[in-house]
């Protein structure tokens, strides 16, 4: 981590500003697998369609959503892996630290 360009800090910080939204991370997660439009993904989330829109406008701006125009519809998807890979890491994190001592799973047998 120490060979890491300092100016890369910053911008680090701003992802995990963006995708640290408890919105922006539903949005993330129903998305994550496959391409969804505004409509489904505000039905699942329960949430707005205007809302969901804004926070769509928020992640595709920071470069992790992208778009596909089909018809009248949009559909939204995640830019590339490495979001996907950053979040599921962040859940094994997460559920790793909620086990007990002891626990023999294969996270915390590491």
């Amino acid at each position: 981590m120490n060979s890491i360009d300092k100016e890369l800090i910053p911008r680090a910080a701003t992802f995990f500003k963006v995708v640290g939204d408890e919105s922006r991370m539903k949005i993330i997660c129903t998305i994550a697998d496959k391409e969804v439009c505004v409509n489904d993904i505000a039905e699942k989330i329960k949430m707005t369609k205007s809302a969901v829109s804004h926070q769509l406008k928020l992640l595709k701006d920071e470069g992790l959503v992208k778009a596909r125009r089909e018809g009248k519809n949009i559909f939204y998807s995640l830019d590339d892996q490495h979001v996907v890979d950053i979040i599921d890491i962040a859940f094994t994190h997460i559920e790793h630290k909620s086990h007990s001592e002891g626990c023999q799973c294969c996270h915390c047998k590491e």
